[in-house]
């Protein structure tokens, strides 16, 4: 993904520029693992709009809750849709927040690309 379409991302609040929000915008490896999951959500066919839905009702994941979040994407014969996990069960993102989804559904994790590789010296 270019620079332009993360400054694009933050202005439309999907992710967030944590160092500055002045011009130029300086953006941590957390807001650039933010941006991957966007960018593989988007990839998914999950719509814009759910995007930033889902950042509005994830408050509760802190200043990066598409990567702190236990998303998943449900896709059955139409356009992809979110799913959250929690302990009391699977939640669906709809037009009025998250709603529990009464039975099993098969999904795809969505898991941010920056991983933390063991130290070769110990």
């Amino acid at each position: 993904m270019s620079g332009t379409t993360v400054g694009q991302w933050a202005r439309w609040g999907y992710i967030r520029s944590s160092q500055s929000d002045g011009d130029p915008r300086v953006y941590s490896v957390e807001d650039i693992a933010e941006a991957a999951v966007v960018s593989e959500l988007i990839g998914r066919g999950v719509r814009h709009g759910d995007v930033h839905k889902a950042v509005e009702c994830l408050p509760g994941y802190g200043p990066w809750p598409l990567s702190d979040a236990p998303l998943s994407t449900l896709a059955d014969g139409g356009r992809p849709r979110l799913v959250l996990h929690e302990r009391d069960g699977v939640y669906e993102l709809t037009p009025r927040g998250w709603q529990r989804v009464a039975t099993p559904v098969e999904v795809e994790h969505v898991r941010g690309r920056l991983h933390r590789t063991p130290s070769l010296g110990g």
